[in-house]
């Protein structure tokens, strides 16, 4: 029976942790909720913020601004976004593996990189992986503020105003749906115009009271704080999806192991009682 007795400790063991991913699913499925409404409420002003810039990138003004100068590739930068947790199936795997790709692209063209991790994850990652980090954010908690981000963002734009990084890119990962979190990686900088469906017009803006410069300097800036809060919300909203999924898909794996042990607990448990009745019957012919 000591056989049977340490399957019967495994499937308490497996119960056990059945009620803890049971728990950490209804927790992810409660947090996830409300990560997709704070989702909802910043999608709206970043998809329109965007549109704004990309009218201003197809005009023809007097003055550009450095952030729309398309300069040569010699150094870039990538924004990583990731969780601060793990236990949300392959989501960071799959968003470092995009940026892999990105990243031997890169290389291959001499170009020089430096990297940005916003999260726990990534910034584990650049430690085994390597590279330049030029700036780091970690612990923005499932409500994160823009104030955790504005020193990461004008680190990278003022070295992008410097010369330092002449490409900014952001690599995080977009809701789909409960079940699809894809993986995308955007240009931030330099600001290009973005070719819509019969477009043909370009036209000029007139800025008052004050200079293009100072305008524009503060909605770019503006922009791309939006674009980075957006991928950071957008990215808690898929680690939380990925999480519920994950922790749905450990409950219901434990429950067909638990089925399995318990078939083999039986066969062992019969087996013992057969044994056993067999060496009663040889002890009574042999009396």
């Amino acid at each position: 029976m000591s056989n049977a007795k340490e399957i019967k400790s495994k499937i308490r063991g497996v119960k056990q942790t059945q009620k803890i991913t049971r728990a950490m699913e209804m927790v992810a499925a409660s947090k996830m909720r409300k990560a997709q409404e704070r989702m909802q409420r910043t999608r709206p002003y970043a998809q329109k913020i965007r549109q704004v810039i990309n009218h201003i990138a197809n005009s023809n003004p007097e003055y550009r601004h450095p952030f729309m100068q398309v300069r040569p590739l010699q150094h870039v930068a990538y924004l990583v976004v990731s969780s601060d947790r793990g236990l949300c199936g392959g989501l960071n795997a799959r968003l470092f593996k995009e940026l892999i790709l990105a990243v031997k692209d890169k290389r291959k063209q001499g170009i020089e990189l430096s990297f940005c991790p916003i999260g726990s994850k990534a910034e584990n990652f650049f430690r085994r992986f390597g590279g330049k980090v030029a700036a780091q954010a970690n612990h923005l908690g499932d409500a994160p503020n823009m104030e955790h981000l504005i020193g990461v963002i004008k680190v990278l734009l003022d070295a992008y105003e410097a010369g330092s990084i002449d490409a900014l890119y952001i690599c995080s990962n977009e809701f789909v749906n409960t079940m699809n979190q894809q993986p995308v990686i955007t240009q931030l900088l330099p600001i290009v115009h973005e070719a819509e469906t019969n477009e043909t017009t370009h036209w000029d803006y007139i800025y008052e009271p004050d200079d293009a410069r100072q305008i524009l300097t503060v909605l770019l800036t503006r922009y791309i704080e939006s674009q980075v809060y957006r991928g950071v919300v957008e990215n808690i909203a898929c680690e939380q999806a990925a999480r519920m999924v994950a922790m749905k898909n450990a409950t219901d794996n434990g429950g067909k192991m638990i089925g399995e042990l318990q078939l083999a607990y039986n066969k062992a448990r019969q087996a013992a009682i057969t044994r056993e009745l067999a060496e009663i019957v040889a002890g009574a012919a042999a009396v």
